[in-house]
């Protein structure tokens, strides 16, 4: 005679499932604390922008490029000359409009002071025409479209701007000296009294 199979209890069930259920849950909640973890520590940690690694008395790399006239310009055509060479992120946008009108307004003062002004950015040769025309600008903005200006200066990076990281220009300064070498880096620029930044540092 077969033997008849004896079931578990109904308790040892239920406890067994709620042992599951338990199990489970504590899983969910261990995830959801390392989740929170993990977003407090993105949220806290403190965005760095990314830095030009030049110094005062650095060798200035070599640039060549055309300025808004189709003019041909590099660092050996200026030996002899104080290069005022200042990098910004756009034509015609508030910031940059009042670096350029600074440096404008004191511009026949660094000229007797044997300075020489260069703006560089990645926007096109007409861009440059366009913005220098519309603010009389005397002196040269060079059309770096293809950045190789921007990254021989270490000045294309991470940046931040109203919360969002990208990559883009740093605005930075750059003076050289009459034999080509750096004798200043401004990287906290004051855009509307930059010429004055320059002069005082």
């Amino acid at each position: 005679m077969a033997k008849k199979q004896i079931k578990k209890p109904v308790v040892k069930v239920v406890k067994k499932a709620i042992k599951k259920i338990q199990k489970k849950e504590k899983k969910v909640a261990v995830k959801k604390t390392a989740k929170k973890t993990t977003i407090k520590k993105i949220i806290n940690k403190k965005f760095v922008a990314h830095k030009t690694s030049l110094k005062i008395g650095d060798k200035a790399p070599n640039f060549e490029g055309v300025d808004q006239h189709g003019k041909t310009l590099n660092l050996g055509s200026f030996i002899g000359k104080k290069i005022i060479l200042y990098f910004y992120p756009k034509d015609d946008t508030p910031g940059c409009t009042a670096t350029a009108c600074s440096l404008r307004d004191e511009y026949t003062y660094l000229n007797k002071n044997n300075y020489v002004v260069i703006g560089v950015s990645a926007d096109d040769q007409k861009s440059h025409l366009k913005f220098a025309n519309k603010y009389e600008l005397p002196f040269s903005l060079i059309a770096d479209v293809n950045k190789s200006i921007l990254k021989a200066y270490q000045v294309w990076g991470t940046k931040q701007f109203m919360g969002k990281i990208y990559d883009g220009i740093i605005r930075s300064t750059f003076v050289i000296n009459e034999k080509g070498i750096i004798s200043n880096v401004i990287t906290e620029v004051n855009t509307s009294s930059h010429a004055q930044q320059i002069l005082a540092s």
